[in-house]
């Protein structure tokens, strides 16, 4: 049997260049994972003015069997010691009408602690973390684990509660955000 195919069939037009070796080095594990998609969270923790949180894109589950999420958070932040010290966080996975709340969260425009929860109604559920009213679902959970490991700590969340509406997720890649679908 004969193939119907030429190679010249999956030829593209595409111009990209080809890939590069590069070092293994920050600058270029950085440059490959700004091609990888990410889902955007916040987290949320603390009460009162010391509230404070992080927009980040390494929320991921750890198991749905028991339930724990896991985070990864650079230990220079101003949420880890806050976490650390609370015990307790929320994942807020945002959509796409919530891209100023995650720029808030990333500290675009220099807001700190609670002044990034201006404009957004919040709740609280079985932790005591603060949870968005509207999040396309927020995960509730309290530290199980947190291991510190170069730059980062991992903290593993076991979930006490869960809010979820329908929704699309916002995705971070490549510098910017973006929507599915």
């Amino acid at each position: 049997m004969t193939s119907q195919f030429s190679a010249k069939a999956f030829q593209t037009n595409d111009a990209r260049p080809l890939p590069q070796d590069r070092p293994a080095d920050a600058d270029s594990l950085k440059l490959a994972l700004r091609s990888l998609a990410g889902g955007v969270s916040i987290i949320t923790t603390g009460e009162g003015e010391t509230r404070t949180g992080a927009t980040v894109t390494s929320a991921t589950a750890l198991s749905v069997e028991p339930p724990r999420m896991l985070v990864a958070l650079n230990r220079t932040s101003s949420t880890w010691p806050v976490l650390e010290r609370y015990g307790f966080f929320g994942v807020n996975i945002v959509g796409p009408g919530h891209q100023t709340l995650a720029n808030q969260f990333a500290g675009v425009g220099g807001l700190k602690g609670p002044d990034r929860y201006r404009g957004w109604e919040w709740t609280r559920l079985a932790s005591g973390a603060p949870l968005l009213e509207d999040a396309v679902a927020a995960i509730d959970c309290v530290v199980e684990e947190a291991i510190e490991r170069h730059s980062h700590v991992i903290v593993i969340g076991k979930v006490l509660a869960i809010r979820a509406s329908e929704g699309r997720s916002l995705v971070y890649q490549g510098g910017a955000y973006h929507t599915l679908g």
